[in-house]
């Protein structure tokens, strides 16, 4: 018998994987057995040097707007430290275009966010796949209720990172 926590985070991470294939490539085969990764193995490298690189990040997927606020923030402030430039202007242009899914499920012990950020070029297509979870403590109602601002920060650091490591395998 499967249990609820067990179900709703299959749930949570169907989702998030559903939303992130309707933006374009399909889901890669073994996704969910690498939920807990930081980085996909099927990847393009970079063609720009990292110096030269720019990224915008798109609207969040799935995410509420002050959540979102609060992540845009924290990969903000990471991505000065990692020395990743961003473009802040909406339709500004950019190097590489980011677009993140993201998906909240929980219980009253503990809330798990599940993450997806593609990086594509200016056509449309996905270079390079950021995917991951992070969890924070439980509540009842809304799990992005539960999901307080250091657990955004740690999502935002983690994917600057990964973007770091990216940009920079080149």
């Amino acid at each position: 018998m499967i249990r609820f926590q067990e179900l709703s985070r299959c749930l949570a991470v169907s989702s998030v994987l559903l939303l992130a294939a309707c933006g374009g490539d399909p889901v890669p085969p073994g996704t969910l057995n690498t939920m807990n990764s930081m980085i996909n193995q099927d990847s393009v490298a970079p063609t720009v040097a990292p110096d030269k690189a720019t990224f915008a990040f798109e609207q969040f997927t799935g995410i509420p707007g002050n959540a979102g606020d609060d992540l845009a923030r924290a990969i903000a402030q990471s991505a000065r430290s990692q020395n990743i430039n961003l473009v802040r202007r909406v339709g500004a242009p950019s190097t590489y275009r980011v677009q993140g899914y993201l998906s909240a499920v929980g219980d009253k012990y503990t809330t798990t966010v599940f993450y997806v950020f593609d990086i594509m070029d200016n056509n449309g297509n996905r270079l390079h796949r950021i995917q991951g979870q992070e969890q924070s403590e439980g509540g009842s109602g809304d799990p992005w209720a539960s999901v307080g601002n250091d657990s955004l920060k740690r999502v935002g650091a983690r994917a600057v990172a990964a973007i770091s490591a990216w940009v920079n395998s080149g």
